[in-house]
């Protein structure tokens, strides 16, 4: 029998999804699951969104252009302006989700075997991406007792090798929700100008800053020409499922690079196009009641977390995610049993353990990856749910 690729069985498995059949067949069997494992909001679209999407007048669903349709890219433009990035249209190709943004992004400037740095805990799937891209990933830690802030210069250069061709930040972070300071930001500047690298920055959740800090784009750090900017309207407008992403680019070497990929796999979603394009304008009395409404979110779980005996977790400034310790010694451990084995009133809570946010082996074993992106009513439940859980989790067995 033929062997799969050994491309194939190096790619890891998903942290936020991988102990989803355990979830699947807890359901099954009656249990009420509340999902703190991922970032999918519960929040509605807008209104107006929903309705282009009903009143569709073409009479063919046809390709769109490989770079995405002009009459969304021209909006973004207007949008990108709002948070002081200056870009053309020519600087915008839409991808399906951010996701593709990432991978097009590596293949079109990282050789195999190439490196990239990025801060752990960090995004799960810029790992997947990199065993696609058969690119290697080096990590510098971010530690929970920091309340994650980036590490040090000296932490970046010793992790630097002839191989080091970008540096990848998520900002705000998913998933510690920090947020990184002007000066952090000038730091990363310093380094790609000494060595000459590519930042690849993806800015997905640039919307919810919640303590005052400053948005900066990389994009307005005067490196332009290194720096790649991911983006997508999954999490700002409850749109995850229309799959559209973008990467925004003022080196027309990259550009033009990324574009071959996209010419071969066709086009992005055109129905898709159409929501996130009726998205943009007019909805700024929806987006302050989301950004309200998720810092109160995380007003009151990390308030609620921080409470339960042995449990820790510091303030998120954005996004809608916190890296939390726990009191166990093996979280996926614990969050497997929660949903093979604990229930409290036929309920339990799933959760994302956290060391496969990281690369280094034996970091964020007592951790968990927690999203607030469920109303408070269902949040108070599910604090409740795992109070219990850690109480008889650590009992004798």
């Amino acid at each position: 029998m033929p062997l799969i690729s050994k491309r194939g069985s190096l790619m890891p498995s998903s942290p936020i999804r991988k102990l989803a059949p355990l979830a699947r067949e807890a359901k099954a069997q009656g249990v009420k699951v509340y999902h703190l494992n991922i970032g999918q909001p519960d929040l509605p679209t807008p209104r107006k969104a929903l309705e282009a999407l009903k009143h569709i007048d073409r009479e063919t669903l046809e390709y769109s252009p490989s770079e995405g349709y002009a009459f969304l890219r021209e909006k973004l433009v207007k949008y990108y302006k709002r948070y002081g990035v200056d870009v053309t249209p020519d600087d915008i190709i839409i991808t399906a989700g951010g996701s593709e943004a990432i991978l097009l992004g590596f293949l079109a400037c990282l050789d195999p075997g190439d490196e990239v740095i990025m801060v752990e805990p960090g995004y799960a799937n810029y790992i997947s991406f990199s065993k696609t891209s058969s690119i290697k990933v080096k990590t510098v830690t971010a530690r929970i007792e920091d309340g994650f802030a980036l590490p040090s210069v000296e932490d970046f250069e010793k992790a630097i090798t002839p191989r080091t061709k970008a540096i990848l930040l998520c900002n705000p972070s998913n998933p510690t929700g920090y947020v990184y300071t002007p000066e952090e930001l000038q730091r990363i500047k310093e380094i790609v100008i000494k060595y000459d690298l590519f930042l690849f920055s993806d800015e997905v959740y640039r919307e919810f800053i919640y303590n005052g800090k400053p948005y900066v784009s990389a994009l307005s750090l005067g490196i332009r020409k290194n720096v790649i900017m991911i983006d997508s309207v999954s999490k700002r407008y409850s749109e995850c499922g229309i799959r559209i992403g973008m990467l925004v680019t003022k080196n027309r070497e990259v550009h033009d690079t990324v574009m071959k990929y996209c010419q071969a796999r066709l086009s992005p979603p055109l129905l898709g196009q159409i929501v996130a394009a009726e998205s943009i304008e007019g909805t700024e009395d929806y987006a302050k009641a989301c950004f309200d409404e998720y810092k109160e979110r995380r007003d009151f779980f990390i308030k609620g977390l921080n409470e339960i005996p042995g449990v820790y977790s510091p303030m998120p400034e954005g996004a809608f995610y916190t890296v939390a310790s726990l009191p166990v010694n093996d979280a996926e451990d614990f969050c497997r049993w929660l949903l093979t084995d604990f229930r409290l009133n036929g309920e339990t809570v799933m959760m994302a353990p956290a060391a496969g946010f990281y690369s280094t082996p034996g970091l964020g074993k007592n951790q968990v990856r927690m999203a607030y992106v469920l109303k408070k009513e269902d949040l108070a439940r599910a604090l409740a749910i795992l109070r219990k859980a850690l109480e008889v989790y650590n009992q004798p067995r």
